[in-house]
């Protein structure tokens, strides 16, 4: 009797582990079938873009669209669904009117104001071309630039040297904000007469003085014209705005981890977009993703041994504010040194690679994955990089020392000429392409939030200053305002 009772459980144990075993092994398989049958992400983006509109922060439009996403959550069966709620000054457009005068003949130009520009201007003033407007171009320049209006390449013009790099449009509004200027007018650098929006500020306050974006064509009309006659163009901006205290929420569901709870992958997109267009691309295709994510999860019960939140930021254009707020409250209680890495979707997708950022990044855990993904579908490539950038979500993560997840996309590159603009419609998202992101980043997050050991650790405040300066990220920080380690 006793021996039957043994051998009974020593099957029952063998099944058991044989089961886990199995389960281990088909969990990227059951993702797969699940999303490529089940995927919401394409048809949540496409009601949200038909119902709502725009996700501008603050606006009417940006509290439906955190409901919206509120609700689908709890529609997926997420029990722990919270909004985080901030306060922040916060910015919109209200008129612009450009017009331009050459030879004593005067043009209205069609333009949209930049974020942050000042809730009332109006100047005139002759325009210089600073070419792309980077660091170089004001060398020298003394005070040339007083009272005066500059013309600036949103990217970086043929001509240019490689060793060049380009700037952020804050970054380039900052410099001639510190050489005098007036004013500045940057041209988008992609043709069809696209007007781009987005903040003008480094540190999310308003500016002192208007700044604008142009199309290409008309950019590249008065730089011609300044070529054969320098001095021979004025222009006069004309602009209100409206700048108040606003009221905007984060969007977190937490999916409780399975053996240690108390540590937490994150993965984030922001919600909101501007107001030109839908956002649909910056950052729908993120956003939705990261929404879809969440209902994978869940559509499959997979918990992995540490907990998950999926993140849905509002501010992230006006100056990640969001994020920042998070961080923030982490950090002021304690809880960011639980939270062990972030994954940030922003404009991302079709993954064929990843990118992963921090200190003792554990290359052979990530080649390793990448085979398995490459084991499920050719499509992704198994790509790997280990580089920092600035400017979106998982900047304020990176500042704190936490370890950095992105994707490396192979998204059709025409539909980025729509980044901020007025044609970032529906119509430009792939199914394909979102339901790729979908697939691949749940498998992506399921292998660092069931590791056994984690694949970076969290850096410490001096071992974060050097991985900033090692990434060439220190003079950027310093221009924001977020470079924290003094002079």
């Amino acid at each position: 009797m006793i021996r039957k009772t043994l051998i009974i459980s020593l099957g029952v144990a063998f099944a058991c582990s044989t089961t886990e075993k199995q389960t281990e092994e088909n969990i990227f398989e059951t993702i797969n079938t699940e999303v490529l049958q089940n995927s919401e992400a394409y048809s949540a983006l496409k009601e949200a873009s038909e119902t709502i509109g725009h996700r501008l922060t603050g606006s009417e439009n940006g509290a439906k669209a955190e409901q919206f996403v509120f609700d689908k959550l709890k529609s997926y069966g997420f029990e722990d669904v919270k909004f985080q709620e901030f306060e922040v000054e916060a910015w919109s457009r209200g008129t612009v009117q450009l017009t331009t005068t050459t030879d004593g003949q005067t043009d209205s130009v069609a333009s949209v104001s930049l974020g942050h520009s000042p809730v009332k201007a109006n100047v005139t003033g002759e325009i210089v071309d600073m070419g792309n407007g980077v660091a170089a171009d004001y060398e020298g320049i003394g005070d040339a630039l007083k009272g005066k209006i500059v013309l600036s390449f949103i990217s970086l013009l043929p001509d240019t040297p490689e060793e060049v790099q380009n700037l952020h449009r804050s970054e380039k509004a900052e410099l001639a904000i510190k050489n005098g200027a007036a004013g500045i007018i940057i041209f988008n650098q992609h043709e069809g007469e696209i007007l781009l929006t987005g903040t003008a500020s480094v540190t999310g306050e308003l500016l002192d003085m208007p700044a604008i974006c142009i199309g290409y064509e008309d950019g590249m009309k008065i730089k011609e014209q300044l070529a054969s006659a320098p001095g021979s163009v004025s222009a006069t901006i004309d602009m209100t705005n409206n700048s108040g205290l606003i009221k905007a929420r984060n969007v977190i569901a937490t999916l409780p981890g399975s053996e240690i709870p108390e540590e937490k992958v994150i993965v984030g997109g922001h919600l909101d977009s501007w107001d030109l267009a839908t956002g649909a691309i910056d950052n729908g295709i993120g956003s939705f993703a990261v929404l879809d994510i969440a209902r994978t999860f869940k559509a499959n019960n997979l918990q992995p041994k540490r907990t998950m939140q999926f993140v849905f930021f509002m501010g992230e254009e006006q100056g990640l504010f969001g994020s920042r707020k998070m961080v923030e409250e982490a950090e002021k209680d304690g809880s960011i040194d639980n939270i062990k890495f972030m994954m940030n979707l922003d404009m991302s997708g079709n993954p064929v690679g990843m990118n992963a950022s921090g200190a003792a990044i554990d290359t052979a855990f990530f080649a390793s994955l990448g085979e398995k993904l490459q084991a499920i579908d050719t499509v992704y490539k198994g790509e790997f990089s280990s580089r920092a950038g600035l400017h979106s979500d998982h900047q304020p993560f990176m500042l704190a020392g936490v370890p950095i997840l992105s994707v490396k996309s192979n998204l059709d590159r025409s539909i980025y000429k729509c980044y901020h603009a007025d044609c970032d419609d529906f119509d430009l998202v792939n199914k394909e392409h979102i339901t790729n992101t979908t697939r691949f980043a749940s498998m992506m997050l399921y292998e660092v939030a069931n590791a056994e050991k984690l694949p970076a650790v969290k850096m410490n405040s001096e071992e974060t200053k050097q991985f900033m300066i090692d990434n060439g990220l220190e003079e950027n920080l310093k221009m924001q305002g977020d470079w924290k380690w003094g002079e």
